[in-house]
This record gives C-alpha cells, structure tokens and sequence, in this order.
C-alpha cells in the first residue's frame, strides 16, 4: 500500500511538472522567433483617378518599404542586385503591415504605411545573391569637416563652410550614422588656421576632448579650381582608418553638386560603418541551449533576448523534461562571438555533454 501510494505521488509530481513544462512551451514566443525589421512611415500619394487601386498603391508601398530596409542593412556595392526584386518575393518576405492613415485630399490618396519583414526570410533573399547584410545599429560620431581653399590659402571651418552648413539638412531615414557638428568656437578656428599647412597630419586632439564622444571622423576638403580631394580621417574603434577620395569638375558655388558630392562621402561613411557591422549568414552554427523551465519569467526573457538578437538566425524548443526546455539555437557567427554577445546581455554557459546550460549572472 505504501509503495502505490509514493508511485501515485511521484506520478502526481511527474505531471505536475510536465504541464508546467507544456505552459512554458504553449505561452512562450515559439511563434515568433523570426525577428521582424520594421521600416514605418511609408508615405505615398496618387491622384486619384476612375482606374484607382488601392492594392497596386500598397504593393508600391511595399517597394519603397524594401528599399528603404535594404539602403540600411546592405553596403552600396550590392544595392543593384537586389534592385528588380519582384513584388511577389517582397510580399512574401512581409510578416505583417498596417495602414497607420489614409485620406483623400483634393483629389488626391494618401497613404501611410507601416511594415514588418521577416528576418530570416530577408537573410535568406540576402544570402542566395551572395549578400552579407549588416546589423542596423545606430551611431554617433563627431564629424569635423574643415574646407581648404588652396588657391586662396584660405581655411574655413563653420558657418562658412558649405560642408559644415549642409551636411545634416538632408538626412535620411534609413541612414545609420547620426553627425554630431562641434560647436562655433573662435579658439577652435585659431588652432585649426594655425595647423593650416600639416592639416593631415594634426590629430584635431584639443578639439576632440571637449566632446564626450569616443568616435570621430575628420574630414578635410582640398579645392583647387574645380578640382576636389577630399582626406578622410575615421577614428573608430580606437584605430585610425584613412580614406582619400579625388572628385573633378564639382563647383563648390553650386548647390546642388555640393550636396551630390554630401551625399556620395556620407555613402562612403555608411558603408564603413556596415562593414563593421557585416552578418557572414552563410555561417549557421547550431547550438544546443538548455533552460530551467521552473522559472517562467526566466524564459520569457531569454526568449525575448533571442528574438531581439539580429545574429540568431533562428530558435525553437526541440524537447524538454521536468527540469529543463532544450533550445536548437542558430546562430550567424562563431561559439565565441555568441559568447561574447551573451556575456553583454548578463548570461554565461557551463557545457555539459554538448548542451549549454544558461545561467543568468546576478
């Protein structure tokens, strides 16, 4: 009698555990491991005529919605073979979207757009043209530009600097670097007009300092008639990277080729920027990641960091027990670089027998 009552109890114990396992499983984001890129605020406007139709005015919403996420995650040089992307393989890619507004006004339609791409989808459209995408992430650097008039002998640094005066008045949504201008500072002038002949060479060090930014970029524009160099200086990491780029015919007196010649240097520094932040997706590594499922809010947040991670590729619950979910984890990089990612997000692993099991530090 007294065994069947301890084999009832553990029986008792058994399914007490396997239905929380089950809730854990049932109530986690199993359904959303693909993480989204979310491209909002897609603006368009048509007249409104008797062939009106509103589909075709949302497939070209969802265009410009593609081509707004592939100007943020990839590098200009692959831009042209993503460009005839057809509508039917963008839709597809589409995980959700809604019509934030939409009115008529003096015969015209306006809509507004927001979309969400699937991101294992978008990889994998990526990674069949032979395309490394780039984390999206957001930066600030200190951007000096100092223009030289060669002709003259002349230095101008601020208000009267074209380059100084236009370089944020026409950003974009989709750009990734965020230009932090210094302040007009007369002492400033005075030292870059008193390094006027080694611009190059002076590391603009006593400026720097005064701003609480680690990254910076000097850019330096040598005019000479209609001849451009442009010297760049891009200080990231805690390491020097020179560019030097020669542009003719560009008449500095004319707006418009001031800020064509603007946008292609801000291309240059994007691309730069994307380089650092490049996804090798064609590197799956799987690993195998075991979790306490006694702990619920545990789950969710691992679940949830996981999902918001751009190099997990994908995630999903393969087996679980009493004590344990077991995770099939796929990741774009290498176990060290996963650890590395992890250790910035407060988690450690201890491998046993090929599993890695979390432990969230304190």
């Amino acid at each position: 009698m007294k065994f069947i009552f301890q084999f009832i109890k553990l029986k008792t114990l058994y399914i007490f555990f396997l239905f929380l396992a089950l809730i854990n499983i049932f109530f986690s984001t199993e359904n959303s491991y693909a993480k989204t890129f979310s491209v909002n605020e897609i603006q368009i406007s048509t007249p409104f005529e008797i062939n009106f139709n509103k589909n075709e005015i949302i497939d070209e919403g969802f265009i410009m919605a593609f081509n707004e996420l592939i100007l943020s995650i990839v590098q200009s040089k692959d831009h042209s073979k993503l460009k005839n992307t057809s509508i039917n393989i963008i839709k597809a890619m589409i995980e959700t979207f809604s019509i934030k507004e939409e009115k008529f006004v003096n015969e015209i339609y306006y809509l507004t757009l927001n979309v969400s791409f699937n991101k294992k989808n978008v990889f994998d459209l990526l990674e069949s043209k032979n395309i490394f995408p780039s984390l999206p992430i957001k930066k600030n650097f200190l951007f000096i530009p100092v223009l030289v008039d060669q002709n003259k002998n002349q230095v101008s640094i601020f208000s009267e600097n074209k380059f100084f005066k236009a370089w944020n008045s026409n950003n974009k949504k989709y750009d990734l670097l965020n230009y932090i201008l210094p302040t007009q500072d007369l002492d400033d002038f005075n030292l870059i007009k008193s390094n006027f002949q080694n611009l190059e060479s002076y590391d603009f060090r006593q400026i720097i300092d005064k701003y609480n930014i680690d990254d910076y970029i000097i850019m330096i524009v040598f005019k000479n008639n209609q001849k451009i160099k442009v010297f760049n200086r891009i200080f990231f990491n805690k390491k020097n990277n020179l560019k030097n780029f020669i542009f003719n015919d560009v008449d500095l007196n004319n707006d418009e080729e001031v800020n064509n010649l603007i946008s292609n240097l801000k291309l240059v520094y994007e691309d730069f920027w994307k380089s650092h932040n490049e996804i090798n997706t064609s590197v799956k590594l799987p690993l195998n990641i075991s979790i306490n499922n006694l702990n619920n809010i545990k789950i969710k947040k691992f679940e949830k960091t996981l999902s918001d991670m751009d190099l997990i590729y994908n995630f999903y619950i393969y087996k679980f027990d009493n004590k344990n979910n077991f995770y099939k984890v796929i990741f774009n990089g290498t176990p060290d670089k996963f650890l590395e990612v992890m250790n910035l997000k407060n988690y450690d692993f201890e491998i046993k027998n090929k599993i890695w099991v979390l432990n969230e530090k304190s």
